[in-house]
């Protein structure tokens, strides 16, 4: 398939990999590149010389494009992307942060660039920016979420009108059927997290992986968002910030609460009590644990299938 994200990236399919902390490591992005998408390291839960290494071991397992995620309110920022332009990575993807503070220099070394929003607002400051794409990340995702809940519904035909360059729509989507919709509604590729979060390959604790595919409706909830916005399957912990929020937990006492290394306790060590659980919504629709590329495989049948099926239809 041929489209404005599959020729930025020279993919074969419109389907990304999202970059999530201690889930998308090198294992994870080279077996969705090899498989015709776009892979993702999630450099936001390594160090810089762990990113390093991610990056030297992903361009040995495939000879396919692969990209790395940034989220801009971590540290080290700037050794992170020294490290990008030594490695050569040619695609860039950042979050969690002001779009125009990083794109200039990476669109300099000739990297490109995709930013992540969730409101019109910075879907038009990302592309004033430079960027050469955009994630329009819905209510419905896990990890890090906008304040405003609006879900990808409604999101993605907004940024659609909005902008001129490509959007990649992400939150809720792990299916054929998502994914045609997702196109419906003005996207040029799909950006899928939950769904590889379970893959065999990904690098999330077993522990995570199973509380993911047990998981009901209504599991996860939007939580702190006077600190960093974050969707979290329900445990203790995220009782605990829940009880906190209802009694008025300023932002210190939230970070307080979080703590370090929570995410890490949860989804890499699988403390499935105390730990951070970042997962989205359809968390639910997931119940079993595949290769990655038979998870992207299943996806892009389905977008086919359901397609031509709607295609058929008499109005």
């Amino acid at each position: 398939m041929k489209n404005p994200i599959t020729s930025l990236f020279d993919i074969k399919y419109p389907i990304i990999q999202a970059g999530m902390v201690w889930c998308s490591g090198w294992r994870l992005a080279s077996a969705v590149s090899n498989a015709g998408g776009l892979g993702i390291i999630g450099a936001g839960s390594m160090y810089p010389d762990t990113l390093r290494e991610h990056i030297r071991k992903c361009r040995q397992a495939t000879n396919r494009p692969f990209a790395v995620n940034v989220p801009l309110l971590y540290p080290n920022v700037q050794e992170i992307m020294d490290i990008l332009v030594e490695e050569e990575v040619g695609i860039v993807f950042t979050s969690a942060g002001n779009p125009a503070t990083w794109t200039g220099f990476l669109k300099q070394k000739e990297v490109k660039v995709v930013h992540v929003i969730a409101n019109t607002k910075f879907a038009l400051k990302a592309q004033y920016s430079g960027v050469d794409a955009i994630v329009a990340e819905g209510f419905e995702a896990g990890g890090h979420n906008g304040r405003e809940e609006t879900t990808t519904m409604c999101l993605i035909p907004m940024i659609r009108a909005a902008v001129d360059i490509p959007v990649i729509a992400a939150g809720g989507i792990a299916s054929g059927k998502a994914m045609l919709a997702a196109f419906a509604l003005g996207a040029d590729a799909v950006q899928i997290g939950s769904a590889f979060a379970v893959a065999e390959e990904s690098s999330a604790h077993p522990n995570f992986k199973e509380r993911i595919i047990t998981s009901a409706e209504g599991d996860t909830k939007l939580s702190m968002k006077k600190l960093v916005p974050v969707r979290l399957l329900k445990n203790e912990f995220a009782n605990a910030v829940a009880q906190a929020e209802a009694n008025g937990a300023s932002t210190a006492d939230l970070a307080a609460l979080l703590g370090r290394a929570r995410a890490k306790l949860g989804m890499f060590e699988g403390d499935m009590t105390e730990g951070e659980l970042e997962i989205g919504q359809v968390s639910a629709m997931l119940n079993e644990i595949k290769p990655a590329a038979t998870i992207l495989q299943e996806i892009w049948d389905g977008f086919l299938l359901e397609r031509d099926r709607v295609l058929g239809y008499t109005f």
